[in-house]
């Protein structure tokens, strides 16, 4: 039976790899280990419902803030996947079958944690025909159902060896964010994203984009993998180009010794240089600091962009 706490069983396409140093974190990357009322009732919830966080599984460091304010991202089609992306701490393997009762669940805790904003992800299934495409409609519709109010924001896989036709599915359920993370720079996708292709991924939020221009879109890179500073302003200026609304920067964090390492810590003071000018370039909103990701503090930022927007129209 395999344990997906032990690092060999829960990467074993990492197991054979060389330690890489796991440098000690600056001060402004440190956070405080989860605790408190608030953070253990939502864990609660989740268990209760039988459902997986990307919170968890990814080691987030924001967790402990975000499930103290009852926000979690939740994270279906279950705990492995089938890509094996260098930086990632999710399990990778052979997936389990569907459940076909997990969307209504997550629209369950949903309701429970009675949330205005809920972002919902995923692991790769390029084991589906449809890569979950189907999957992510309904627990679209089951939240609608039971928290007509909530706003959804999906992180979706690529959907790489589907038919163009899957992305359709997902946005005809009319998530209010649609969100696909391009994770760095092209140059470093052999060694950080080799299942996964740069120009696909970009195609993608822009395919969004022109099934229903209403959809916000967004997207989101790490830093301190090897990239310089040109190859982290081609990439905003391929987000625009794709008519991506929101971007979000990232410091990355290596989670075990066999995952790719940290090339260097970026400064505040390069996150916020690296703000003003995705802002210059004209993304209607932009997250950019060490401890930003996708999903932190995204009902918060969800109305800011609608605030952009309108001031924009």
């Amino acid at each position: 039976m395999r344990d997906l706490k032990i690092p060999e069983q829960r990467h074993p396409e990492k197991a054979h790899r060389p330690d890489n140093a796991q440098p000690s974190k600056p001060k402004w990357i440190r956070v405080k280990a989860p605790t408190g009322e608030g953070y253990n009732a939502t864990r609660k919830i989740m268990r209760d419902n039988k459902l997986a966080t990307v919170c968890e599984e990814a080691a987030c460091p924001n967790a402990g803030e975000c499930w103290s304010r009852g926000h979690a991202t939740m994270m279906i089609m279950g705990e492995i996947c089938t890509r094996g992306c260098t930086f990632c701490n999710i399990a990778t393997g052979k997936p389990d079958t569907l459940d076909p009762f997990e969307p209504g669940r997550v629209a369950e805790a949903v309701k429970k944690l009675a949330l205005t904003h809920v972002v919902v992800t995923s692991v790769d299934r390029d084991d589906l025909k449809d890569g979950g495409a189907e999957h992510f409609a309904q627990t679209i519709r089951a939240i609608r159902h039971q928290s007509p109010a909530t706003t959804i924001e999906v992180l979706t896989p690529d959907f790489l060896k589907c038919a163009p036709e899957v992305l359709e599915v997902v946005v005809a359920a009319k998530p209010d964010v649609f969100n696909h993370n391009l994770e760095t720079v092209p140059g470093l996708y052999p060694s950080v994203r080799p299942g996964a292709r740069y120009f696909h991924s970009l195609r993608l939020l822009q395919r969004v984009k022109e099934i229903d221009p209403s959809i916000f879109t967004k997207s989101g890179i790490m830093v301190g993998l090897g990239e310089d500073k040109q190859g982290v302003q081609q990439v905003m200026d391929d987000m625009r180009a794709a008519d991506v609304d929101f971007l979000t920067i990232g410091q990355y964090l290596q989670p075990t010794p066999k995952h790719i390492g940290v090339d260097r810590f970026v400064t505040p003071e390069e996150f916020k240089a690296y703000e003003t000018a995705a802002y210059g370039k004209g993304f209607l909103m932009v997250s950019a600091t060490p401890l930003t990701r996708s999903s932190y503090l995204a009902g918060d930022d969800f109305a800011k962009l609608q605030a952009a927007r309108r001031a924009a129209t």
